[in-house]
């Protein structure tokens, strides 16, 4: 761009923004942002409700949240930072490992917003293709690593592909990668996951991997996605790094006390994943019936590998009253919603391939 007010960092000029999941109508289905389609917990309200000091500024650090967590994962308080959604952190962490000349690594296709952080970072974004199956090519990442490599971002399950990384697999990996770079673990979608063979952040902590962070998020399967709450467990010294560089007081009150009442009631949560992830498999099947190929799905979403043909797809999911998430070339990601709506998913599936 030629016509900016001000001096703008080229590559941030011509970085596209963040692009949102689109809002549906209110006969339609939102099935674009992998959100949680039940309603919040009335306890889960009511703790939001009663956080009223909207004059007072939240406690920094989320220091009751970050006990909570540190007594789950048996780590010190100070081995758990909480930021304003795992994204935050990660771009926390970004700024901490690197800068200019410095390289940031995940596969491709991968979460939308990493090429976005290395650029905000201003550090060169590698991208290594991933697997014939849709999953991450552990060994061509390890291959790619040179002497500027800083941060690696491993996504299971992937982003918007949906296959995971196996336990096997990413220790492995951990075990070829220098032990100076960062390997951030995105488990974003993880209480989705029922492939036993799959890494787990616990797994990894217990390994005790200095340069491994694990990053989850209050989002997906709690339900507060609105509120905007996530958290890493791993080294204080890492995390120290990734608190200096984030905006202070970005957690709200309101938030932390939604997270604490999300983990009392973790049971009935964890009982809706069951139901999300049961559906997802169903929705899966139906759809690799009706001709479809589509991978191993360990989120809250099923892929759909449509390639050149994405956006002209995404367009007949939208005419059938179903908002879901195109990326152009690649494929279109759908989020698993209401019950009512599989019928219809399934529907517009099958007429796109006739």
């Amino acid at each position: 761009m030629t016509d900016l007010p001000v001096r703008i960092r080229p590559e941030i000029a011509a970085l596209p923004a963040y692009r949102q999941g689109r809002q549906a109508a209110a006969d339609a289905f939102k099935l674009s942002s992998n959100e949680n389609p039940f309603d919040p917990l009335p306890g889960v309200v009511e703790a939001v409700r009663a956080a009223t000091t909207f004059n007072r500024y939240p406690d920094a650090s989320a220091a009751r949240l970050r006990a909570r967590l540190a007594d789950r994962y048996a780590v010190a308080p100070d081995g758990v930072h909480v930021a304003a959604g795992s994204v935050s952190i990660l771009y926390q962490l970004a700024s901490a490992t690197s800068g200019p000349g410095d390289e940031i690594m995940f596969a491709w296709r991968s979460f939308e917003a990493y090429p976005g952080l290395a650029a905000v970072a201003g550090a060169t974004a590698v991208l290594v293709p991933l697997t014939a199956e849709s999953g991450h090519d552990l060994d061509a990442m390890a291959d790619a690593v040179t002497e500027r490599t800083r941060m690696i971002i491993v996504c299971s399950p992937n982003n918007p592909t949906g296959p995971v990384v196996s336990q096997a697999a990413f220790d492995a990996f951990v075990a070829r990668v220098p032990r100076d770079v960062l390997i951030v673990l995105d488990e974003a979608y993880a209480e989705f996951v029922t492939d036993p063979d799959a890494v787990t952040g616990a797994a990894v902590l217990a390994a005790g991997h200095a340069n491994v962070v694990i990053l989850r998020t209050f989002s997906k399967a709690y339900g507060l996605a609105g509120l905007r709450v996530g958290y890493a467990i791993g080294d204080h010294r890492i995390l120290d790094a990734a608190r200096s560089t984030g905006i202070p007081l970005s957690v709200t009150a309101q938030a932390e006390e939604a997270a604490l009442a999300s983990l009392d009631a973790e049971d009935e949560l964890l009982e809706r994943v069951r139901h999300i992830a049961g559906r997802r498999d169903a929705l899966a099947d139906r759809l690799r019936a009706a001709g479809w190929d589509v991978p191993v799905a360990q989120g809250n979403f099923v892929w759909l590998p449509a390639g050149d043909r994405a956006l002209e797809i995404a367009e007949a999911f939208d005419a059938a009253g179903l908002i879901v998430r195109a990326f152009a070339g690649d494929g279109v990601r759908i989020s698993i919603g209401e019950e009512e709506s599989i019928e219809r998913i399934v529907a517009a599936a099958a007429s796109v391939l006739s």
